[in-house]
């Protein structure tokens, strides 16, 4: 009887600890986003270009590679050679200017390169030939590299696949939806133009891209933890009289806009990225607390401001964590 005792007494700590435990292992199955750069084409020190870095226990997948994107990760201490999955929206240069920094200082024999496999990238029709060209005029450098320091040449290679619409990279329990989203008048040739769907372990991250208001991304976003979204806004008295303001903020989404997307998707949380903010003196940008209350005209759940170097954390709750400068 006694046995019996002691052995249940066991089972229930063992049991106990279990349990104890099991935070943790939800927090390891959790989605880590870091907003790089939340900015645009202007040379602010503050917001550098467009980039999302999702981390997951199975690897860091970048998005979009912006100016900067070098010196924000590193600011993170992650080597750049851990990067090795990269995810283009458009091809517009404020995304894809940051990618001969990164690819080729990746490669480097430093503490933070070492790159020794390709680098992976994915992006709409026209990635591999941008690439290939970026290849060919970095080729030197390549030859001189590999003769005087010896790197590798396979950590300056890459793998590039043009995509279509629908899931793009599913390994490990981590799946890539590449979807369609509107940058502009069809006359623009902004196009294709992808949000991004990431889905790991029950958890899930909607990331718009560049966009005005979209039917396809309130599709794709159904369900969706966070959702990563751009937005675009300029003063009243700028859009009345600047054709060229117009015209900017035709290619985004406005707060109210996004605000009714946001309503519509109900995440747990909204942030806003890629900060588009139009202003031409003596007529002023509208300020973030502006945006906010724009949005909250069509929508009351929780939205914020994204900032570079922002971390959320996508888990049972979804918690924002500011970087402390």
């Amino acid at each position: 009887m006694r046995a019996r005792q002691i052995l249940t007494i066991f089972f229930t700590m063992v049991l106990f600890a279990l349990f104890s435990l099991s935070p943790s292992a939800g927090e390891a199955q959790s989605l880590k986003v870091t907003l790089l750069g939340t900015g645009t084409p202007r040379p602010v020190i503050d917001r550098f270009g467009p980039s999302t870095l999702i981390q997951t226990d199975k690897g860091n997948f970048l998005f979009d590679c912006g100016r900067g994107v070098s010196q924000r990760l590193w600011q993170l201490n992650i080597p750049l050679r851990e990067v090795t999955h990269l995810f283009l929206t458009h091809l517009h240069s404020d995304h894809v200017v940051g990618i001969p920094d990164f690819w080729l200082t990746s490669w480097l024999p430093t503490n933070y390169g070492r790159r020794k496999v390709p680098l992976r990238i994915w992006g709409p029709q026209g990635t591999k030939e941008m690439m290939s060209y970026l290849e060919k005029a970095f080729q030197v450098d390549m030859r001189i590299r590999i003769e005087d320091e010896k790197l590798p040449p396979e950590g300056f290679a890459t793998l590039v696949e043009d995509i279509a619409e629908g899931v793009v990279y599913d390994k490990d329990g981590m799946k890539i939806t590449a979807f369609n989203v509107d940058h502009g008048p069809a006359i623009t040739a902004i196009s294709p133009t992808f949000g991004y769907r990431i889905d790991y372990a029950g958890r899930s991250v909607v990331l718009s891209g560049d966009t005005r208001f979209n039917e396809n991304l309130i599709r794709y976003s159904q369900g969706v933890d966070l959702l990563v979204h751009e937005v675009g806004a300029a003063k009243e008295e700028l859009l009345r009289k600047s054709e060229a303001a117009r015209r900017i903020i035709g290619h985004h989404t406005t707060p109210e806009e996004a605000g009714k997307i946001f309503d519509r998707v109900k995440p747990k949380l909204a942030v806003y990225t890629h900060i588009v903010l139009v202003a031409d003196p003596p007529v002023g940008a509208p300020t973030t607390e502006e945006i906010i209350a724009s949005t909250k005209k069509t929508y009351s759940g929780p939205v914020e401001i994204g900032e570079d170097l922002m971390v959320i954390e996508v888990g049972d709750v979804v918690k924002v964590r500011r970087h402390s400068r």
